[in-house]
């Protein structure tokens, strides 16, 4: 799947605010700093779409980027690290649970994971999470081209074994580089299967 236009459309601080037009919504969220705006702008093939900042915890807001009219690809706020205060992590959370549980929108959840990380604890216990509620999701390990391809493959494999332990089916996974601009077809063909699947609504 190509994309021809990609527009933002609105930032949304709570989920009243969001689209509804009812256009099929793929989300993306990830610990802070783990690459998201940068895999967004490479899938978008626009490299100033989303804002990228080397502070983590920047997005703090649902942002809408409208897909060729088509669908909606969704930036949602970090979870984890994020140099603001108890009260606004607080938000910041609810913000997040509240788009991924009760988002009718939403087809699917992209989780980014740093390939250069062994599995962290953090999310773990939010892939967890969504398991329990039964949202979809499937895996997307960032910043690939850091690692040798033996190191990465490994790092992949441990990330497989370790869910293999609580999960009896293994979500999609998608391994990515934004500066190489790797895994981007697979993403979207990904999501165009996805969409044929739900009609686009």
């Amino acid at each position: 799947m190509n994309i021809r236009s990609a527009v933002f459309t609105v930032s949304s601080q709570k989920l009243s605010q969001c689209p509804s037009d009812g256009l099929p919504e793929f989300a993306f969220i990830g610990r802070s700093n783990v690459g998201k705006s940068s895999l967004i702008n490479m899938l978008a093939d626009r490299p100033g779409l989303a804002k990228v900042s080397s502070t983590p915890g920047k997005t703090r807001l649902i942002n809408h980027f409208r897909m060729d009219d088509r669908w909606y690809l969704v930036d949602l706020p970090g979870y984890g690290y994020a140099r603001v205060s108890k009260s606004e992590r607080g938000a910041f959370s609810k913000l997040i649970t509240d788009y991924v549980l009760r988002r009718e929108s939403m087809v699917l959840l992209f989780v980014l994971v740093d390939s250069r990380l062994e599995p962290q604890r953090i999310d773990l216990s939010f892939i967890d999470m969504l398991g329990e509620h039964g949202v979809p999701f499937a895996i997307v390990f960032t910043k690939g081209d850091k690692l040798s391809s033996d190191r990465l493959a490994s790092h992949v494999a441990l990330y497989r074994r370790t869910l293999l332990r609580s999960w009896e089916e293994l979500p999609p996974m998608f391994v990515t580089s934004s500066e190489k601009k790797s895994g981007r077809g697979e993403i979207l063909d990904f999501i165009g299967e996805c969409l044929e699947t739900v009609g686009g609504r």
